[in-house]
């Protein structure tokens, strides 16, 4: 028993170290490849306990291997943009001034009662009350109410153009060119760019992008 005890104790010290190597992102919004890993780390962490005829290695190893895919697959991610899009997906809008969209919707696999229990939980009862709903790459909802301040749209991130995210805010490529002209910079300089549709826009470039003119903390605001 003295054993078992300490061989529960000492599993669950190397999966708390685990799961603190993992960082805290993992902790606070799974994304599916965190999420599959939780769980394949809660199931082997349980042989060790239950199976005390087992070496700690046969499951421990696999654990810190699993770390260390996801520490690699985190690093990816944060390097290229497009990896992290691939894996997880992109947000997508659901509610559009009001308007529920019934095609994202079904491309989602979401269904209406699954969209008004989140609008609930959100304590919003009726879609016409958003001006804007987003469903999250970790599934989650966001939204801005009618009558709330604009949101500002992300239209550019780490040097990458968001998918849709132009049209969203009524704007085109002409006038993401003319931005970009204004401020004397290229997209791959371009940390991230939010807009509004009434043309209101913040820019903030890349640290160590060079740049002809120099800018107060790299925060660009505009209007065009």
């Amino acid at each position: 028993m003295l054993i078992l005890m300490l061989r529960t104790l000492l599993v669950y010290l190397l999966i708390l170290l685990a799961m603190r190597l993992m960082g805290k992102r993992q902790l606070g919004e799974l994304q599916p490849a965190e999420l599959v890993s939780t769980i394949l780390i809660s199931n082997l962490a349980s042989i060790s306990i239950e199976s005390p005829e087992l070496p700690l290695s046969t499951s421990l190893v696999p654990v810190f291997l699993i770390v260390a895919l996801e520490l690699l697959l985190s690093g990816l991610c944060f390097c290229w943009p497009r990896v992290a899009r691939l894996l997880f997906g992109s947000p997508v809008t659901v509610i559009r001034n009001g308007k529920i969209c019934c095609d994202t919707l079904r491309a989602l696999r979401f269904g209406t009662g699954d969209l008004l229990e989140a609008l609930r939980g959100k304590e919003v009862f009726n879609p016409a009350q958003v001006r804007w709903a987003v469903v999250e790459t970790n599934g989650s909802i966001s939204i801005c109410k009618t009558g709330e301040e604009e949101p500002f749209v992300p239209v550019i991130a780490d040097g990458q153009l968001l998918k849709g995210a132009l049209l969203l805010c009524k704007k085109d490529d002409p006038w993401l060119s003319q931005v970009l002209k204004q401020e004397d910079c290229t997209r791959e300089q371009v940390m991230l760019l939010l807009v509004r549709t009434s043309g209101e826009y913040q820019l903030i470039k890349k640290e160590n992008s060079p740049s002809p003119q120099k800018r107060n903390k790299g925060l660009w605001k505009g209007h065009l």
